[in-house]
């Protein structure tokens, strides 16, 4: 009732007429005739009105009429013979309703075509990316020889059961523009960079005439491989080649697996010493220059990984292929001396010193951070050790350490050395280079000033920001590495026998009692160390076992099963302690034919570690990289989240396969 009342009384004719018989009703009252004549009057005159409107809406809606005829008919027009191939599907089912001319040209089904799904006439065609309503259009689809992408909308056919969606679609032929961004990144530029690795070596000590035949025949290996690739190849130094290709070729030099790095090993220098060689490729970059820059890093990576393999550096990451030769000693007095000076020049100017390794530290880490601390004793500088004494397999060492005055307060947790770090301060990273691994990320993190001393093999994420860089993976231990640099900066008498012993058990864990992975600067750090006070007995007590300890090794042992040729594989499925599984391994080399021993278990809910040894013809690094890890040529390991410890063997096995096939 309200609604009507106030429909009246909204402003227009009909409040109009109203107000007209409100005083014709007025006026009765006072002249009856005049107001029949007024009432009589409104009458007509509102017939009339009414009559008015009445035509006027008539002629509205024809008009509106003859408008909508036109644009059906021009739409119905336009669709059938729009330019682009169109077609209507219901979605649920991908059953084709109706499509025009276009779509029929693209599929070339005339007949058929209004029987089928769309997903038969082009296969593996779906609307989820129109259902989702994330993307505008769909991926590249090809078909027939045609490559398509597809636009479209979805209404809904039937408003009374809410079912009956169907989808519009369009397809633009972007054939041409696919070929021709195929042919541009098939055509882009890659830049090689190959180095003789011990070019001095095998010239050493010979004739200019068998120099000469050495320099052609690996001037022949070379250019043998890169004439298929049709690039440019230039020797630009003595013991380095630039090579210039497309990106097409690069995917059958890396399919042939970098065939020069077994070929040009076919030529001996001085002493029967075959030719190793690097390579370095540079691919992906912005620039031509931006593409060196990336072969530069790529050679360095190789470099410092051993060589003798192949690196490529794309914008995103690097790939590896090859190293599995064994590292050859490079290291010169001279280096160490200058990584002396810098290190100390480094202490002299900082506030303090934090030096910190891996997480979980080991003997090496614990013995190469009591170096870092004695140097920065000699240079006056205070100095600490960032460590969680809790999760260290260390734990006799850092107590032998405690009991000397010297360290009364030098381990300290990561969270109190970030309070008391400084802009000034100097952060000492040693037996590690990968950002990730690090005692206390958020240390590094906030470090203005880092040094990284490091033996293992360089990974394809490594500290990258540090004013002084040792990575030497000829070198057998970090302790081995700071002993040498200790003898530029210390004398003997700088060091406590508890830091002469803890470092010397750092080198003789590594080495495994000094039998792998050893050369001449081990047995001068090992001797420059035994000059200090460090005592071998009390060293080898350091490593003693607990019948519990034994009796835990033996059991892994037990598990061992033969993968490949010549590996052992020991899988745990309950958590060992680390340096019981490190032991097994180390063990399991002494079996007959087994030249690499891993050994799996679990490590907390959703970790896996995998422990691995090698007699060192046998590259463990190479494998424990793919599977995330890292370490050397003779001792490496990986930790793995969230994957089952089935998934970690499994995986495991099929890389130590495709290694025995490269």
């Amino acid at each position: 009732m309200r609604k009507r009342v106030r429909r009246v009384f909204e402003p227009g004719a009909r409040l109009f007429f109203v107000m007209l018989m409100l005083f014709a009703l007025a006026t009765a009252f006072f002249e009856p005739i005049a107001a029949v004549c007024e009432g009589a009057a409104i009458i007509i005159v509102y017939l009339i009105h009414v009559r008015a409107v009445a035509h006027r809406r008539r002629n509205v809606v024809r008009y509106i009429d003859q408008i909508t005829d036109s644009l059906d008919s021009a739409t119905k027009d336009s669709v059938v013979h729009f330019p682009l191939p169109t077609v209507i599907v219901r979605v649920e089912t991908g059953e084709i309703l109706w499509c025009n001319t276009r779509f029929n040209d693209l599929t070339g089904d005339r007949e058929h075509l209004f029987e089928t799904r769309i997903g038969d006439v082009i296969p593996g065609f779906d609307l989820k990316w129109l259902l989702e309503g994330k993307n505008e259009r769909s991926g590249n689809i090809e078909f027939g020889g045609t490559v398509c992408t597809a636009m479209g909308n979805i209404v809904r056919a039937s408003a009374r059961d809410g079912r009956g969606l169907l989808a519009t679609l369009y397809f633009q032929d972007v054939t041409e523009v696919v070929t021709l961004k195929r042919e541009a990144a098939e055509r882009r530029t890659v830049v090689s960079v190959l180095m003789i690795d011990n070019y001095d070596e095998i010239m050493k000590n010979i004739s200019d005439a068998a120099r000469s035949n050495i320099l052609a025949a690996i001037d022949e290996k070379v250019s043998q491989w890169a004439d298929p690739a049709i690039g440019v190849l230039r020797k630009f130094e003595r013991d380095r080649y630039i090579f210039i290709f497309e990106e097409r070729e690069l995917a059958a030099l890396q399919e042939k697996k970098f065939a020069l790095l077994v070929a040009i090993r076919e030529i001996t220098g001085a002493g029967g010493i075959p030719v190793t060689m690097s390579i370095g490729i540079g691919r992906d970059g912005e620039t031509l220059a931006g593409t060196f820059a990336f072969a530069q890093l790529a050679i360095d990576m190789a470099l410092s990984r051993g060589g003798d393999q192949a690196v490529i550096k794309n914008r995103y990451n690097f790939e590896f292929f090859g190293g599995h030769s064994k590292e050859v000693e490079k290291r010169t007095k001279v280096k160490s001396r200058i990584m002396a000076n810098t290190l100390a020049r480094l202490m002299s100017s900082s506030s303090k010193v934090l030096v910190m390794g891996h997480a979980q530290a080991d003997a090496d880490c614990i013995g190469a951070a009591a170096g870092i601390v004695c140097i920065a004793r000699k240079n006056s500088i205070p100095a600490h050790i960032v460590i969680d004494e809790g999760k260290s397999p260390a734990g006799k060492l850092i107590a032998m350490l405690k009991r000397t005055p010297e360290y009364a307060n030098v381990f300290i947790d990561g969270q109190t050395a970030l309070v008391h770090a400084d802009a000034s301060t100097l952060i000492v990273v040693v037996d590690c280079s990968r950002p990730e691994l690090v005692e206390s990320q958020p240390l590094l993190q906030a470090a203005n000033r880092v040094a990284v001393i490091d033996h293992h093999r360089r990974s394809s994420t490594f500290i990258d920001q540090a004013d002084l860089n040792l990575l030497e993976p000829y070198a057998s231990s970090a302790s081995e590495l700071v002993t040498e640099l200790m003898r530029y900066i210390c004398e003997t008498g700088d060091l406590t026998r508890a830091e002469a012993g803890v470092m010397l058990a750092g080198i003789v864990l590594d080495t495994k009692d000094f039998s792998m992975h050893t050369g001449v600067s081990t047995f001068e750090a090992a001797a420059f160390l035994r000059g200090a006070g460090a005592d071998t007995v009390a060293v080898k007590k350091l490593f003693q076992s607990d019948l519990e300890s034994i009796l835990r090794r033996q059991e892994v042992i037990r598990n061992a099963r033969m993968a490949g040729k010549n590996c052992a594989i020991s899988v745990i499925d309950h958590p060992i302690d680390r340096i019981v599984a490190a032991q097994a391994a180390d063990e399991l080399l002494g079996v007959n034919n087994v030249a690499a021993s891993f050994v799996v278990f679990p490590a907390g809910k959703n970790e896996v570690v995998v422990s691995a040894r090698s007699m060192g013809d046998f590259n463990v690094q190479v494998i424990c990289e793919k599977l995330g890890g890292g370490g050397h040529q003779a001792m490496a390991g990986a930790q793995i989240k969230d994957e089952s410890i089935e998934d970690v063997v499994r995986k495991l096995v099929q890389v130590i396969e495709t290694v025995y096939e490269e």
